[in-house]
Order: C-alpha cells, then sequence, then structure tokens
C-alpha cells in the first residue's frame, strides 16, 4: 500500500464565509471530523460558527454544502440578534443564490443545560438527520460551547473527575459515529484525543488608524481596535498557518487581501 500524504486528501469542506480564512484552512472546515474552536471569551468563536451556519447553505457549486445546521449552544442567551444581522449580510452578498428565502429557517437551534442533556439530544438526534424538517439536508452541527457544560457541575474530587471523564468519552462517542456519517461538528473547548483539527483565536488591542476602515470615522487621528488571530494548531490535512482579522458588523474581516506564507510554514495577513 502506497502511503498518502494527507495533505493532499480531497475532502469536502463547509466554507466559513471569509475567502481569506478558507485559504488558511485550504478550502474551510473539513466534513466528516471534528473540527475544536478555541480561545478566551470574546476572541471570534461563536462569530466564526454562526457564520458557518449560513455559508452551509450554499450550493456546492459555490462552495458550500448545500445543506441545514443544527446549532446546540449551552451559552445563554442565544445570539439571536447577531445571526439576523449577518444573515442579512449573506443575503445580500448572495441575492441571486438565495431568492425569497430566509437564512434562519434552515438553521435548527436546541439549548442544553447539562452534559447528560446533551448525551440524550444525540439519542434522538438520528430523526433530524434521517427527516430533516426543511429541504435541505442536516450536515453541520455546532455546539456552544462543550466547556460551558462542565464549568460549575463538578468538584475536584475523586468522584466528580471520574464522572466528568466518563461523560467526556461518551460524548465524543457520539460525535465521532455522527461525523462519520455526514457531518461537520465544530466544538467549543473539548477534549485532544477525539479531535481531528485544532483552530486557535486569540484576541489584542492594537492602535490603528481610523482611515483603515476599521473603525468609525475617517477624519484622521487613532483608535483602539480589538484584533482576532486564528491559528491552525494541528490538522492532518494543513500546514501550521495563521492569520490575522477583526469583528465587523457585517461579518469577520481579514486584515489583507492576500496570505502569504513564510519558511516556516505560517500564514499571515498583514
Amino acid at each position: 500500500m502506497k502511503p498518502e500524504n494527507p495533505l493532499h486528501l480531497l475532502s469536502q469542506k463547509c466554507p466559513t464565509g471569509c475567502p481569506i480564512i478558507d485559504r488558511v484552512l485550504s478550502g474551510g472546515i473539513p466534513c466528516n471530523s471534528i473540527t475544536e474552536l478555541v480561545g478566551e471569551s470574546g476572541c471570534g468563536k461563536t462569530q466564526l460558527c454562526l457564520q458557518l451556519l449560513l455559508s452551509a447553505q450554499l450550493p456546492i457549486s459555490h462552495g458550500g454544502l448545500r445543506a441545514s445546521s443544527l446549532f446546540i449552544h449551552s451559552e445563554f442567551p442565544f445570539p439571536l440578534r447577531r445571526l439576523k444581522q449577518l444573515s442579512l449580510s449573506f443575503c445580500s452578498s448572495h441575492p441571486h443564490l438565495l431568492p425569497y428565502q430566509d437564512p434562519c429557517d434552515f438553521i435548527f437551534v436546541r439549548a442544553v443545560q447539562s452534559a447528560e442533556e446533551l448525551l440524550v439530544l444525540f439519542d434522538r438526534i438520528d430523526a433530524l438527520l434521517t427527516c430533516p424538517p426543511s429541504k435541505l439536508p442536516v450536515k453541520l452541527i455546532v455546539i456552544d460551547s462543550i466547556a460551558a457544560l462542565f464549568r460549575s457541575e463538578f468538584e475536584n474530587t475523586p468522584a466528580d473527575l471520574k464522572r466528568r471523564y466518563s461523560l467526556f468519552f461518551r460524548i465524543s462517542g457520539k460525535l465521532k459515529l455522527q461525523a462519520k456519517r455526514r457531518v461537520c461538528p465544530a466544538l467549543g473547548l473539548a477534549w485532544a484525543n477525539y479531535v481531528n483539527s485544532r483552530l486557535f483565536l486569540s484576541r489584542n488591542d492594537e492602535i490603528v488608524s481610523k482611515d483603515s476602515g476599521l473603525v468609525d470615522g475617517g477624519d484622521g487621528g487613532t483608535d483602539v481596535v480589538r484584533t482576532r488571530k486564528l491559528q491552525v494548531v494541528f490538522a492532518p490535512h494543513l500546514p501550521e498557518a495563521a492569520c490575522n482579522l477583526f469583528l465587523t458588523f457585517r461579518c469577520l474581516l481579514v486584515r489583507a487581501a492576500s496570505v502569504e506564507q513564510n519558511p516556516l510554514g505560517f500564514c499571515y495577513a498583514d
């Protein structure tokens, strides 16, 4: 058997909604696998997940999955207002591909408040995947976030640690089963043994010119803008890569129009 380079393996991808990030990720988030998004609070993990929910609906001929999505959230409240803002921007960017339909109609939302409730939901999820309530099949599952289910319910006692790890492996097994079938999950904070790819998002306050278009006003001077950085920590199909980005009203905005790769294998948008 001839060994294959995983960087050259072809796989369907779910686009992120940003061409530069998709270029760093060689097309987007890979299907039939589990991708973990990690980073501190406010660095853009949820926004990237919301953009995935919308981009998955694009036709396959335009890089999408032509699919509905399931968003499972344990962080409250659900960012409905932000999703609607992104949905309006998404429709204006693709007026001919999505005529007379609301992208939110193809996003199914379910709240969970405990790890046990998430396990029960997975036992019932096959019906949604087999007979989706919309004309588009469900091919993307987003969980935001795994970590929230374990923050306050468990103490650092031997019994609680044993119970927590048991739930980790049971949830991981359920996700792996679904990923092998038809879905492309994106996780909050989870465990390395069951994750195929890990993307790390970080944030930093940066002084930028008001003429850059990244802040309101264009009369000169400077302002402080919180920038984000997305970095590929590991992925079997990707080299180490990164790009700088900003959160805007419409979408995630990458600073440059192109990404350059240095000899060490890192990609930066500067």
